[in-house]
């Protein structure tokens, strides 16, 4: 099984429709998903990989908050003959005791830009998203992309852009030069909707988290991604599981005009 890629805006990067979400590998703590899981072992890590490579899947979402899921793509991508395009973001981290913490400075960024590179072994990130907490608007007020275009300007970062929470940090952020935005979007959260639009004629790309609300939606995968994906400027929706069965199912799933 193949995918036909997806352009993510004005990047370069062409994107599987689908992406795998990471945040099981790394953690399984203060999350919002419908059962509870134990971390997968690595080599459960190492064949959902090679999976998601052979359903055609090049795209991987990961955080500096979500654990340990960074470190452990590290270390175990390298047993997985396939390249994969890594989304990583910045401006929270967690801690199991403590909870998430924020921090958007330019200090904080750039020293979460340079644990990331050294967790991945990567010497450039692929996309690189501000995490943010729902303030949205005053975390890109105080120069939070600026500093992100910084880092790209510098080679560091291919593209930027921001995980948000609202429409308007969403527009502020296509004003500052995002390069791409990641927005929550299913049959229940369509708040950020208007930002397709706005992001194709800012030829931003655009990512979705929360295609099928974290396990909670009643309606039918195929139905949610044929009404997501029959909006061009949508590049890839972020799935994020550790079972292999789930992905195989999420991936038949799809139109079938964009599988292959």
């Amino acid at each position: 099984m193949g995918m036909i890629r997806r352009q993510l805006g004005r990047t370069g990067l062409e994107l599987s429709p689908i992406g795998l979400g990471t945040v099981k590998i790394g953690r399984n703590t203060d999350l919002k998903y419908a059962s509870e899981f134990e971390l997968p072992t690595d080599q459960e890590v190492i064949e959902l990989l090679r999976l998601a490579s052979q359903l055609g899947i090049n795209c991987l979402d990961t955080a500096p908050a979500y654990g340990k899921a960074e470190k452990r793509l590290g270390a175990l991508l390298p047993e997985v003959p396939s390249e994969f395009h890594i989304i990583t973001k910045v401006g929270e981290a967690y801690d199991q005791e403590t909870g998430s913490h924020y921090d958007f400075s330019e200090k904080a960024i750039m020293r979460s830009l340079e644990r990331s590179l050294r967790h991945l072994n990567r010497n450039r990130l692929d996309v690189v998203l501000l995490h943010s907490d729902g303030q949205d608007i005053e975390h890109l007020k105080l120069g939070a992309l600026r500093t992100l275009i910084k880092a790209r300007e510098q080679g560091l970062v291919h593209a930027v852009g921001l995980s948000g929470k609202t429409v308007e940090g969403g527009r502020l952020a296509l004003s500052q030069g995002a390069d791409c935005l990641m927005i929550t979007l299913n049959p229940e959260q369509s708040d950020e909707k208007p930002l397709i639009d706005e992001a194709k004629n800012n030829g931003a790309g655009l990512l979705v988290k929360k295609a099928l609300g974290s396990g909670h939606l009643i309606a039918s995968i195929p139905s949610i991604f044929k009404d997501l994906f029959a909006h061009p400027s949508i590049t890839s929706a972020i799935i994020g599981t550790i079972s292999p069965v789930h992905l195989r199912k999420n991936c038949l799933a799809l139109p079938t005009e964009i599988r292959q």
